[in-house]
């Protein structure tokens, strides 16, 4: 696995995420040697589906890209729905792509993808039910466990977490990449 000593990764979510796919990325990274913060729509502390909660470290309108090497986006029907209807959320998430730097989707996680315009070109997995979504936004959509397109990478459901996270520490140590740009 490799060593993100100095690498700083924001998770951004809010209430109704699937629990798994923030806990399990989070011990990832940070077990990587990564500082994590989660960046939330509103302060205080987030809720997910199954009860787990978290203090959030940052709001949506005073995170900056620029202080973060990656972005992971946890799925979860609701999380996923009220994060598009964020503008900071989704301006958030399009300064990684215009910065190059790698963003980890799974689940319902890639729905602010379309908001944020990122996907022409792109190859993608999701939840099935995102399936038409991201190819209206223009991207190429697969149905595999784990897919890395230029430093995005995408899973299906939380039985994909393993492969999930092992790109996700991979990409994260590989830092910018080019291809990342919309």
């Amino acid at each position: 696995m490799a060593e993100l000593k100095g690498k700083k990764v924001a998770f951004l979510l809010t209430d109704g995420y699937e629990d798994s796919e923030l806990t399990s990325p989070w011990e990832a990274v940070t077990g990587a040697g990564a500082e994590a913060e989660l960046v939330a729509p509103e302060s205080g502390e987030v809720e997910g589906k199954k009860g787990h909660t978290q203090s959030v470290d940052r709001t949506t309108s005073d995170a900056d890209a620029g202080s973060y090497d990656a972005l992971v986006l946890p799925g979860g029907v609701v999380n996923a729905d009220h994060l598009r209807m964020d503008a900071d959320a989704v301006a958030f998430t399009r300064a990684f792509f215009d910065a190059g730097k790698p963003v980890a989707v799974i689940c319902h996680g890639g729905w602010i993808l379309t908001d944020a315009d990122v996907l022409r070109g792109r190859t993608i997995t999701s939840y099935p039910s995102l399936k038409t979504d991201l190819v209206n936004a223009g991207a190429t959509w697969v149905d595999e466990e784990v897919v890395v397109d230029q430093g995005l990478v995408s899973s299906r459901t939380p039985d994909d977490l393993p492969a999930f996270n092992a790109k996700l520490v991979e990409e994260v140590g590989e830092g910018k990449h080019e291809g990342q740009k919309p």
